[in-house]
């Protein structure tokens, strides 16, 4: 249903399928030129079935993973709103901050996505020591109905292992703990941190860590120097300092135990400004009003569309779907925790051969293709560096002619006359 975004390492679409409704989905696809590399797709289709098994109200929903004519992508809920990135800077133009309820209230959601996925375990009880690792401010999303969501759980940390080895990661390192900068193992406190820089940055409306160099800035992130968020903004109380300082203690052990620990702290912050999260639909529609009431008029257009049906003797499903993944992810553990993924419980699952499955497409039905011009949204996970997520948004119109080759030309030839 067009083209929402398109970063260095995935183009974004909003589409519909035909066995859901009305609803909308994000349709993330890896540029071909990543899928010429064995390791990458790997770790891709591993991390995506774990992202399949995530179901939990502050994690984006992924539903399926797939290739279609050599494209891999991922299939997961539509989320109209932005993302902390962006409100952040939106923020820094205005010369405006995010009050510091509402700074408390997305933090403890944050926990509380997380908390799940560190303590999910399979079904036969076993815990899969998931560990994000990726907390940042271009991975939270908040939608437009108050809705804090994390996104691309999983999948992100994949990107970050191939991003990694190609210096593409710059940005990222300022939301690493110390430990994981010095390369030792992580668990659930090294996502505590990462949550307590995001909460340092919401409340002042300031990068925590900094460098002109990335010697320099893993440097600062590995000494951990931390300054109470009440030295930038007075409104900040005493005990809410207190909180900030203790996720981002240098030692584990000073550190939050857990992400429910720290959500228990902010949410007994939060009870003496009796916070409604109406306040926070109010805040983020505010900040960004025309792009609000834009997107509410895609979105109509985009559901009033009438899909024409799948061509008979044509799979009209994706690989990989959600009921076939819960039993290909290897018990006992994950290989996201503690260190490297290569380990016995990491090893990824054969890639369907290409003539395994057929293509998927959502044409438009009609005389000529739906005109919905484009959101600026973050390619947030995919991106692997903060600079990327947003910075290298487009907003760009569906083309109004067939393109000359490729997948819409095709399109266009089978269901436009």
């Amino acid at each position: 249903m067009g083209l929402i975004a398109r970063g260095g390492m995935a183009e974004v679409y909003r589409a519909r399928g035909r066995a859901m409704g009305s609803r909308l989905l994000a349709i993330k696809c890896m540029r071909p030129q990543l899928a010429k590399e064995a390791r990458f797709v790997e770790m891709f289709v591993r991390e995506g079935k774990l992202a399949v098994l995530l179901e939990h109200e502050n994690i984006v929903r992924t539903y399926e993973i797939g290739r279609t004519e050599g494209r891999y992508f991922i299939a997961m809920e539509y989320i109209g709103g932005r993302d902390l990135t962006q409100i952040l800077r939106r923020c820094q133009e205005t010369n405006t901050r995010i009050p510091v309820p509402h700074a408390c209230y997305i933090a403890a959601k944050i926990c509380e996505g997380l908390h799940y996925a560190h303590t999910h375990t399979d079904s036969e009880g076993r815990p899969l020591s998931i560990v994000n690792r990726d907390v940042s401010p271009s991975n939270v999303r908040i939608g437009y109905d108050g809705e804090v969501k994390l996104l691309d759980f999983g999948i992100a940390q994949a990107m970050l292992k191939f991003t990694s080895e190609i210096g593409v990661l710059k940005g990222k390192f300022s939301y690493m703990s110390p430990e994981q900068i010095r390369g030792m193992p992580v668990d659930a406190r090294t996502d505590v941190f990462s949550t307590g820089i995001v909460l340092h940055e919401m409340l002042t409306t300031e990068k925590l860590f900094r460098g002109d160099t990335d010697f320099q800035l893993m440097e600062r992130v590995r000494k951990a120097e931390v300054l109470a968020p009440s030295k930038f903004n007075r409104r900040v109380p005493p005990e809410l300092d207190r909180v900030v300082l203790k996720a981002l203690a240098r030692d584990v052990q000073d550190r939050y135990q857990t992400a429910a620990e720290l959500r228990q702290d902010l949410y007994a912050v939060l009870e003496q400004y009796r916070f409604d999260p109406r306040e926070l639909v109010e805040h983020v529609r505010s900040l960004f009003r025309g792009d609000y009431q834009r997107e509410l008029e895609e979105i109509s257009a985009c559901q009033a569309v009438v899909l024409p049906q799948t061509d008979e003797g044509r799979p009209n499903s994706l690989i990989l779907p959600a009921s076939a993944l819960a039993s290909a992810i290897p018990s006992g553990g994950t290989g996201l925790a503690g260190g490297s993924p290569s380990g016995s419980h990491a090893a990824a699952q054969p890639v369907p051969r290409e003539e395994e499955t057929a293509p998927v497409s959502i044409p438009v039905s009609g005389s000529e293709e739906l005109q919905v011009p484009a959101t600026q949204t973050g390619v947030d996970g995919l991106e692997g560096t903060e600079a990327t997520d947003t910075g290298n948004s487009t907003r760009p119109t569906a083309p109004s002619q067939p393109a000359k080759s490729g997948l819409w030309a095709r399109l266009r030839g089978k269901f436009i006359r």
